[in-house]
């Protein structure tokens, strides 16, 4: 009985959000508010017992780790961003993390930067090395700004485009066949686990 309950709750509310894509309507907003409160209902507990309690409750208090509290105090400053008056204290934990990031620059270098600048620095002796090669050099040839891309120069910089536009376009479908993914799964369950149409 509960499994039936359950399955059909979740069907019309997968029916709800399925009617955005007539237009905006009260089923939508109450399917999408109702996502986002229960995500917060259980996210606020979760982070409380997994984040708050092992790395700050129970260092400072029972460990006696009290140069915890600066770090706390700055995580405690982000909720000042919902206050009116006070909204500028909440810069101070947004740019610490920001000088945190900036740190990470030369790791990301290492692992992104100079692994692509070896992979193209190797000897051209197959077809996969000769098309990496040739769309490094024309795609840094593109975002040389301080030559016009006309003539010659602007055919190679035209190649760097079409580079591009693939490397996008891949990325784009990868995101584009995840959703669908979802979206087969939500068919799925509709046709077979709610109606019984398929096994």
């Amino acid at each position: 009985m509960f499994e039936i309950l359950s399955n059909i709750v979740a069907a019309l509310l997968t029916l709800f959000i399925f009617s955005f894509l007539y237009k905006d309507n009260p089923f939508y907003r109450f399917a999408e508010h109702l996502l986002v409160g229960v995500t917060m209902g259980y996210a606020i507990p979760l982070v409380y017992t997994n984040a708050f309690i092992p790395f700050v409750y129970q260092p400072i208090f029972l460990e006696g780790q009290y140069w915890l509290i600066i770090p706390s105090i700055l995580g405690i400053l982000y909720i000042f961003r919902f206050t009116k008056n006070l909204s500028w204290l909440s810069r101070y934990p947004i740019a610490f993390g920001m000088g945190i990031v900036g740190m990470g620059v030369p790791m990301s270098m290492h692992s992104s930067v100079l692994v692509q600048m070896r992979n193209a620095m190797r000897p051209i002796d197959n077809i996969n090395t000769l098309i990496i090669f040739l769309g490094t050099v024309t795609i840094l040839l593109y975002f040389y700004f301080s030559k016009p891309h006309k003539g010659l120069y602007g055919k190679f910089t035209n190649i760097g485009i079409w580079f591009m536009m693939v490397g996008f376009g891949a990325s784009f479908g990868y995101t584009v066949m995840a959703r669908i993914s979802l979206l087969i799964g939500r068919i799925q369950f509709l046709l077979g686990d709610f109606l019984g149409l398929i096994k």
